[in-house]
């Protein structure tokens, strides 16, 4: 049986991306390649003008990577495949020819961080705190850093990753550019997502995604082609480590 669930559909316009995992949303390598596969579906159906990128339950949008794949981890090889999966999610949002909405109704980990920077428009809640965890258990946020950095600058995402143990407000994202705004709670965060989705769909499709391609151009080849690849092998080889390994065996127990 696998673990957690994805669940893809479109309405009016809308194709709805949103997912579960009992471990607070994290996502494990199945969950990642549904994800990819999603945007990439999406972005070929021409009924389909926006995209809405969702998880379920309230307070964690994502958990970042799943700690109990990370620890099951084997060789580096695996390991470089694991971290590929995030690379190739991020891939396929930028890549998607359509825009995309983050509906990010809580806190938001690791690799999760990258998930938001990938949406062309990401809302929040007072409770979408955002945190790089990575250097504190012996790796790094590599992979998702080069979109975190090319949304909210070198400089805010360096503070994230060098204070891994810290908590970012959501209001400290709207400032970055990571978040564009902040609603008291869901029943706003939803409404507010709703509204501006029906508008984006009403807006002709060829001005939306040449719109995208602009914002977009400057990363999505390189990203792609050569990026995810080489950031995906540094973490696979850290995440090997004696030190890494001892880390995630405290977590489990």
């Amino acid at each position: 049986m696998k673990e957690g669930s994805l669940y893809v559909h479109q309405e009016h316009g809308v194709g709805i991306v949103q997912f579960y995992h009992p471990e607070s949303n994290s996502l494990n390598s199945d969950l990642l390649r549904r994800m990819a596969g999603a945007f990439e579906e999406l972005g070929k159906d021409e009924q389909v003008k926006v995209i809405v990128l969702k998880s379920e339950k309230d307070r964690a949008f994502c958990a970042g990577a799943s700690l109990s794949e990370l620890s099951a981890l084997q060789d580096k090889k695996e390991a470089t495949e694991y971290f590929k999966g995030f690379g190739k999610v991020i891939a396929s949002m930028i890549n998607c020819p359509k825009p995309i909405i983050g509906r990010i109704q809580g806190k938001a980990v690791g690799g999760a961080v990258g998930l938001i920077a990938a949406c062309d428009y990401a809302m929040g809640t007072e409770y979408s705190a955002v945190r790089l965890s990575e250097l504190s258990i012996g790796i790094g946020p590599y992979v998702v850093e080069p979109v975190i950095s090319y949304k909210i600058g070198k400089s805010a995402a360096s503070q994230m990753s060098w204070n891994p143990k810290s908590w970012f407000s959501a209001y400290w994202a709207k400032e970055k550019g990571l978040l564009a705004k902040v609603l008291e709670n869901t029943a706003d965060l939803d409404s507010e997502t709703d509204a501006l989705a029906r508008q984006w769909a009403g807006y002709p499709a060829a001005a939306l995604e040449d719109l995208k391609a602009i914002f977009w151009e400057n990363i999505r080849r390189q990203y792609a082609e050569r990026i995810l690849h080489e950031r995906a092998a540094i973490s696979g080889k850290l995440v090997l480590s004696n030190y890494t390994r001892e880390i995630l065996e405290k977590f489990k127990k």
